[in-house]
């Protein structure tokens, strides 16, 4: 393929596996990688763009047509002071933002990570910001969009989250008595998933819309299930 990818969140749990993932892909000959800060990471593919993701203006000079653009994003109650403002903020106006950019710069797909359980009429504050996102960018009808709902992730944060560490504790202990699609998951596999999944629609010929639901694909360890919406 030769593509170029342009990755968001790649500091993130997913995100970072996302980029080792990309760094060994013949497929992807040149990885954006769009930070907020300098990566550490080295790679003759990966370009780094520092921009402030508050101004969709950074984006537009970054995204090309035909990108592939890859988001997981997202922030934390404690890192916005628990202010839902800010939280929308990060994970409703830049995440659409960079969706709009891929609609107007003629990106040839979108990825993004959203949450099991996103509903735009849940009670939660979290599972409904999820869901309305999922709504606002499916209705952009872009030439391909593929949405990622992973439950508690597993695997080793850059930063600490006290509940998140418990959680991951003590989830896989009784995640045989929980639905398939709210049971943990590593984060590696979500990656994997995401980067075999993007190569497998790019051989669509038409536009298409992918929710996947139980997306331990990898290790086939779940069943996948996937809504599929054709345009």
């Amino acid at each position: 393929m030769n593509k170029t990818v342009a990755l968001f969140g790649s500091t993130g749990l997913i995100g970072s596996e996302i980029l080792k993932l990309l760094m060994k892909d013949d497929d992807y000959e040149t990885i954006n990688v769009i930070t907020r800060k300098k990566v550490t990471v080295k790679s003759k593919k990966i370009k780094n763009h520092i921009i402030d993701f508050t101004n969709p203006d950074g984006y537009k000079k970054v995204i090309k047509k035909g990108d592939v653009v890859i988001a997981s994003i997202g922030t934390t109650q404690s890192k916005v002071n628990f202010n839902k403002t800010k939280y929308r903020k990060v994970d409703y106006d830049i995440l659409l933002n960079i969706a709009k950019v891929c609609k107007s710069n003629q990106a040839s797909s979108f990825c993004f990570v959203s949450s099991a359980g996103a509903n735009e009429k849940s009670k939660n504050f979290y599972l409904g910001l999820k869901g309305e996102i999922e709504n606002s960018i499916t209705h952009l009808a872009l030439k391909s969009c593929l949405i990622f709902r992973p439950s508690l992730l597993l695997g080793k944060r850059n930063e600490f989250r006290f509940g998140e560490i418990i959680a991951q504790k003590i989830m896989p202990l009784f995640s045989f008595l929980m639905k398939s699609n709210y049971k943990p998951i590593k984060a590696i596999d979500v990656a994997k998933s995401i980067v075999k999944e993007r190569r497998k629609e790019s051989k669509a010929t038409r536009s298409i819309i992918l929710i996947y639901f139980e997306i331990d694909i990898i290790t086939n360890l779940l069943k996948k299930t996937t809504i599929k919406l054709w345009f």
